[in-house]
């Protein structure tokens, strides 16, 4: 019986087993103890004085005044969210050296826990200005992220380099910079200035204007007027660079003549061009209200017979100044650079300067047509092989500089990847089509360009809008059901791609065996084989792969990013063995064969695709002049 009762006890204790209960802890709360901004003025102005001389390091330091008028807390922020970047990636990991003293003592800093770009501080009783010294350790290699100093070049921006007080619109808050250079340099900026030696100094502005006033300086200097308005300051790695035929000059006077005729106004006083040509400075494209940050590699003027290059880079950071830094997004326009931007508006900010760009590059000459319509080929083609359109729309896209702040994807087809930009660009072409087509041919977008962009003139604030007024404008210009067609081209997955206003405007995507001028260009410039409309692959010139397209024949087969080919059809990989191995299964029932390396490992592959070089190109439809013809015609 004891023996039984026992069994019958420990089945028991197995059937329900009892646990101690796990831990429950509860968070910890925080309170948000910076201040909000506020449109009041700031009492006082700063300075900003920095040593820009340490080029073979890549260090500047940094000696900063902030007055103050009342002892207590008070809070310093580094700037985060940044204009033009969309994303909070302001580069505080490159901020050391801070000691702030006041009255000559030294005043304690604390990081804030939660939000790791603002520092508090208590202000002695009696202090009026606090002294900041601070440096800013610029990447001196490309995976630290862009290199802004170069031993004959550097890119200087304010943001970069300065705090400023919480709790005030950073339009409130004035400021007073000068910076030394190099001896010998030359810097060119949207600020004005005065040279003193090697030292300018800078006029005496605002900290928003301070921020979108960065500064491009260097050894190698050529400045060339465009206009009475507008300049080009070239800086390059070596003088040579900077010889710019006077045939090209006037390209570039064309380019400001033909964006002034397009959008009717001047959002600026004076506008610079700051051209870096370089393959040791970091590459950018950013834009500012009176300047634009353009990074070109060498060649741009030297080589102009072999390609279009990176030429349109000025016609898009230039229509910018017009198209989000005049016109901006309400939602992305903020009143400090703590508060968070929201891009819901970039396929009119970044898609519309994307489809003005192309436009006004073919206007000024800066590209030809020809050339223009080859990149535009490009373009249909990338977002007609794109299956990630079946699930992501159009509109999902402006949250990827948040998301990913442009970082290289693996599936870029299959996860998109800021196609706000050039599906933006289609949505617009579309919009131009309807206009021309239920006008008559009366309208066309260059009436909604001078109907939105071209008010007050000379004005270098911001106006901002929402999806309405865009909306609004397109009806005065011609009534349409704008808002349902923006919405869905916004909104819709599973559709082919928007390429209907190119057909309306008179040209077609189709595909050819023989690649253009352009898209060699392309290549050549990307130092990549592109197959991505054939077998779906993209290589550089060891046979490495850098894109495959999803669902395309070499996903199909197995074949990833990073893997190496290391022979085709038994030959050692060349981009002169596998475009022959495409052209041979052509009219062949057999696969092409590959050899790929993954990590140390070797093993075969094979891409059963029979369909041949493919390459795009547009295709005019119909005879005479189109919508498209006219749009690139010069005004």
């Amino acid at each position: 019986m004891i023996r039984l009762t026992l069994a019958a006890s420990l089945l028991a204790t197995v059937a329900t087993p009892v646990f101690a209960e796990n831990s429950k802890p509860q968070p910890v709360p925080f309170v948000d103890t910076i201040p909000q901004a506020r449109d009041v003025p700031y009492p006082g102005t700063m300075t900003i004085a920095v040593d820009a001389t340490d080029v073979m390091r890549g260090i500047f330091t940094v000696k900063q005044t902030i007055p103050v008028d009342a002892a207590g807390p008070m809070t310093l922020l580094y700037p985060k969210w940044l204009p033009g970047a969309h994303s909070p990636r302001g580069e505080i990991e490159k901020l050391a050296g801070l000691v702030i003293t006041a009255n000559g003592k030294a005043v304690p800093w604390t990081r804030d826990p939660v939000d790791v770009f603002a520092f508090h501080i208590d202000v002695p009783r009696g202090a009026k200005t606090l002294d900041i010294d601070l440096k800013f350790l610029s990447a001196t290699k490309a995976d630290q992220g862009r290199i802004v100093m170069t031993p004959n070049m550097l890119s200087l921006q304010f943001n970069s380099m300065s705090l400023y007080p919480a709790g005030y619109f950073t339009r409130q808050i004035p400021v007073k910079a000068t910076v030394k250079y190099p001896e010998s340099w030359s810097a060119a900026s949207g600020l004005p200035s005065r040279a003193t030696g090697s030292t300018y100094s800078y006029e005496r502005t605002n900290y928003e204007v301070l921020v979108d006033s960065p500064v491009l300086a260097g050894r190698y200097y050529r400045r060339v007027p465009l206009s009475p308005r507008v300049n080009l300051n070239l800086f390059a790695d070596t003088p040579e660079e900077l010889a710019a035929t006077p045939e090209q000059v006037d390209f570039h006077k064309n380019l400001v003549t033909q964006a002034v005729k397009t959008f009717g106004a001047q959002h600026y006083d004076t506008y610079e061009f700051l051209l870096s040509i370089t393959d040791q400075l970091g590459g950018i494209g950013l834009e500012h209200h009176r300047s634009s940050e353009n990074g070109v590699t060498p060649g741009y003027f030297t080589k102009w017979a072999d390609g279009p290059g990176r030429r349109n880079l000025l016609p898009h950071e230039y229509t910018h100044s017009w198209d989000g830094k005049f016109r901006r997004g309400a939602d992305l326009w903020t009143p400090d650079y703590r508060t968070p931007m929201r891009g819901s508006l970039l396929w009119v900010y970044e898609g519309q300067t994307q489809f003005w760009g192309y436009v006004l590059q073919a206007r000024s000459g800066i590209v030809s047509k020809q050339d223009t319509l080859d990149m535009y080929a490009s373009i249909l083609a990338s977002l007609d092989n794109r299956p990630a359109r079946n699930w992501r729309p159009l509109v999902d896209t402006t949250n990827d500089p948040v998301m990913s702040s442009r970082k290289p994807k693996g599936w870029v087809s299959y996860e998109r990847s800021e196609d706000y930009y050039n599906e933006g660009l289609l949505v617009w072409m579309e919009v131009d089509s309807i206009l021309r087509r239920q006008s008559g041919g009366t309208k066309s977008i260059d009436d909604f360009a001078r109907a939105f962009f071209g008010i007050n003139d000379g004005d270098w604030g911001q106006v901002t809008y929402t999806f309405d007024d865009v909306v609004s404008t397109l009806n005065a210009v011609q009534p349409y059901d704008w808002n349902a067609m923006l919405k869905t081209r916004l909104t819709e997955t599973g559709a082919p791609a928007p390429l209907k206003g190119f057909i309306d405007n008179g040209y077609r995507l189709i595909y050819t065996d023989e690649p253009t001028k352009a898209f060699k260009t392309s290549e050549t410039a990307s130092k990549r084989t592109d197959l991505t409309y054939s077998v779906g692959l993209s290589l550089d010139k060891d046979g490495e792969i850098f894109g495959v397209g999803w669902d395309s024949p070499a996903f199909k087969a197995g074949l990833d990013v990073g893997t190496k080919i290391v022979a085709v059809n038994g030959t050692a990989y060349s981009d002169t063995a596998i475009k022959a191995a495409i052209t041979a299964a052509k009219t062949s029932k057999d696969p092409i064969q590959l050899l790929i390396k993954t990590g140390e490992k070797i093993t075969p592959a094979a891409i059963d695709y029979h369909g041949g070089l493919r390459y795009p190109r547009l295709e005019k439809v119909g005879t005479g002049e189109g919508g498209l013809d006219r749009l690139l015609a010069p005004r």
